[in-house]
């Protein structure tokens, strides 16, 4: 999954009709820079694939008083959902590989039900016993390889696996008892 199409679709989401400008700052402004490889060059690009994609659509808005010429961008029917897949997808598969996929689905989890929230969550944390699972026993392996420290790895997995479970399973908690306003709860 590509954090950046994720990124992007959510933003002119979350605008409603934005240029590449608004989204380039709102997503650096998040970071997104540092912890997604996404840069300037990344959110161009994307929003005109999207766009040739038909996730997006664009509008052509002449010079005026608020500024030079532009295209503005908003998300289009099969933009909403690919954009919900991405999220759910994101947000209840582990990918140790890229945990960017993950911080990017945590910019846009409110756009989502309490309950859907959760149950992706709750996928996500069989998704993570079933990495540890696949790790831990070679962490006991006494094979005596001539790679001893390659041990040091396994147990970081491990470790990354125990502390994500245990956050995960936090961040369920604190959906449960109400925190954050959800899709659908908005006034």
């Amino acid at each position: 999954m590509s954090a950046t199409r994720l990124l992007v679709l959510g933003g002119v989401r979350r605008f409603g009709r934005a240029h590449g400008y608004e989204i380039r700052r709102e997503l650096l402004s998040w970071g997104s820079d540092e912890w997604a490889n996404v840069n300037p060059g990344s959110i161009y690009h994307a929003l005109k694939q999207l766009a040739k994609e038909g996730l997006l659509r664009s509008h052509e808005v002449a010079e005026n008083d608020a500024g030079p010429p532009r295209t503005d961008y908003e998300i289009t029917g099969r933009g909403e959902e690919e954009f919900l897949r991405l999220l759910r997808d994101a947000l209840a598969t582990v990918d140790v590989r890229h945990p960017e996929s993950l911080s990017a689905a945590l910019g846009f989890l409110t756009e989502l039900p309490r309950e859907e929230a959760i149950a992706l969550l709750e996928a996500r944390l069989e998704g993570l016993a079933e990495w540890r699972a696949s790790v831990a026993p070679h962490l006991a392996d006494e094979a005596g390889e001539p790679l001893e420290h390659l041990r040091e790895l396994l147990g970081w997995w491990v470790h990354q696996a125990d502390g994500a479970t245990e956050w995960t399973r936090g961040l369920i908690e604190r959906l449960r008892g109400g925190a954050y306003v959800m899709a659908g709860e908005r006034a």
